[in-house]
């Protein structure tokens, strides 16, 4: 007799009820965010794509609590949530130790322990050795791994992403999505990735959510079949990717 045994489903790590976000008011309001809803499972990688505008990065920012939505709830269950940008935005001021502390600053760690930390952290990232070099002195895709370090600084178990890897060249952006793969497992994180570029998404993620034109709306979703680690040239992401481009293009045409 076979026994066949089910994953169980993954508790919520983070619930999006219902939310609108309207910005301004009378004439000039703006509806960027209506009626969306989404629950993201702990543990899981979530892609987000759409056109410009569709609301993408002000959903981030509901989840981060940098803002609140008019209507509807945001839910993170208690869990830390931090923020990955499209740069890195580091201080030049500051070494790149010292701009992984200052989270740890922020939160009154120790010394002694904000020294072992960001030790740990370059190990992570791949950047043992590091720690005395200022930004200027390093390469586009080694400052973005130093952002990645500062954000997993703040032992967050949700990480937010906004296209993190957009400005980089493709060799670049390929090892990274490698090294983010590896942190993901390595930390047990739930991650929220906000790309434009849809097999990215694919690459990365276990399920990608298709967003509509403004206002952003739920369009579709798209559990991704393949085994990891996945290639970006894979023709298995090409495929899948395709039927979301598809959609995607629809979608722009009919708003154009």
């Amino acid at each position: 007799m076979t026994t066949i045994t089910e994953t169980p489903p993954r508790t919520a790590a983070v619930e999006i009820g219902d939310i609108t976000k309207v910005f301004g008011e009378g004439g000039g309001a703006v509806t960027a965010i209506d009626g969306m809803s989404v629950s993201v499972g702990t543990g899981e990688f979530l892609a987000i794509v759409g056109a410009s505008g569709c609301g993408k990065s002000t959903l981030l920012s509901l989840v981060a609590g940098l803002d609140r939505p008019t209507t509807g709830t945001v839910d993170v269950g208690g869990h830390r949530v931090s923020m990955m940008f499209q740069e890195a935005a580091l201080f030049p001021w500051l070494t790149v130790g010292a701009n992984i502390e200052v989270p740890m600053r922020v939160n009154g760690v120790p010394r002694a322990e904000r020294k072992r930390r960001v030790d740990e952290l370059l190990a992570l990232v791949r950047l043992t050795g590091f720690a005395r070099k200022r930004p200027h002195q390093l390469s586009g895709g080694m400052r973005q791994r130093v952002a990645l370090a500062r954000a997993l600084a703040q032992d967050a178990d949700v990480l937010l992403m906004d296209e993190p890897f957009g400005a980089l060249d493709a060799m670049t952006r390929d090892i990274l999505h490698d090294e983010l793969e590896r942190i993901w497992r390595e930390r047990s994180l739930t991650i929220l990735f906000v790309t434009h570029n849809v097999r990215e998404a694919v690459r990365l993620g276990d399920r990608v959510v298709l967003l509509s034109s403004r206002p952003g709306r739920v369009l579709a979703e798209f559990p991704v079949e393949g085994e990891r680690p996945r290639r970006i040239d894979s023709a298995g992401i090409a495929e899948q990717a395709a039927v979301i481009t598809d959609q995607l293009r629809r979608e722009v045409s009919r708003h154009a």
